[in-house]
């Protein structure tokens, strides 16, 4: 290795019969507890057939005749192709058998053991709901639309680029809920009030902040060595949105040291204390 290279990645594939989020969810749970190390990510999804099953023990071996030993993570809940799966020489950690076998001795009842899919009413009804939600997300981002700002379930406010889009996102898809974001613009950070179009809204609201060192690393992504970039300028609409929040009762986060998952988290308790 050469003297200051990174060290080499341990490859990680996360399986599954489905979209794989289930696997990558959980897999990604554990890997977290491993700062000190670096993790090359695969995703397999829709591992549908004993015949994709063997590619996929192809992948995995070639995989472990590389320099690192790699990790496997599954959901697949089929038994035929999980079988296939375990004949691999990969180290493999299978959430399924892990769990399955534990919650049909605790009901009593033996589990269908069949690959992920929309059954019944009731789910399609989650699915549409999310998708709802999402189509809301993507309309009310950013400020583009306030035609339907009332049927928000929470309204995101903050500076440009302080991590407002993915959670909104991020709280669609996962959880139906209906999210406007509203940027605060310089004019916004100007006043004491919060902007018109939210202010009957108070209680939906949810400003989020950083810190000025993080807004300037993303925004110079975005405009290099502007003014809108700047550590001032950024210092100054951060302490500005903080003190709107602040004089408008109006919880806030901090995204600079959070996931969107830990993020999402902190406001659906918001919500549920509402």
């Amino acid at each position: 290795m050469t003297i200051g290279a990174a060290p080499p990645s341990v490859p990680v594939y996360f399986l599954s019969d489905s979209t794989g989020i289930s696997a990558e969810t959980m897999g990604n749970a554990l890997l977290i507890q491993f700062p000190e190390l670096r993790f090359d990510r695969h995703l397999i999804p829709f591992i549908t057939t004993v015949e994709e099953a063997r590619r996929v023990v192809g992948v995995l071996d070639a995989a472990m005749d590389g320099p690192l030993t790699p990790l496997a993570f599954s959901t697949t809940a089929v038994t035929e192709i999980r079988d296939v799966l375990h004949q691999t020489r990969c180290p493999l950690i299978d959430f399924f058998d892990l769990h399955m076998s534990r919650v049909e001795t605790i009901l009593g009842v033996r589990g269908q053991r069949a690959a992920a899919q929309l059954h019944g009413v009731g789910d399609i009804k989650a699915y549409n709901a999310r998708m709802a939600a999402v189509e809301y997300a993507i309309e009310h981002d950013d400020g583009q639309s306030s035609r339907a700002l009332k049927k928000a379930d929470v309204i995101l406010l903050a500076p440009s680029r302080c991590g407002k889009t993915p959670t909104t996102m991020y709280l669609a898809l996962q959880h139906g809920v209906f999210v406007a974001n509203y940027p605060l613009v310089p004019e916004d950070l100007e006043a004491t009030e919060l902007p018109r179009p939210v202010r009957a809204l108070r209680n939906r609201c949810f400003g989020i902040t950083t810190t000025p060192a993080r807004l300037t690393q993303v925004r110079q992504e975005r405009r290099p060595n502007s003014r809108y970039a700047s550590l001032e300028q950024c210092g100054y609409e951060l302490r500005r949105a903080e003190a709107l929040y602040r004089s408008n009762r109006i919880p806030m986060i901090n995204s600079s040291a959070k996931s969107v998952e830990e993020m999402s988290t902190v406001i659906l308790q918001f919500l549920k204390q509402g």
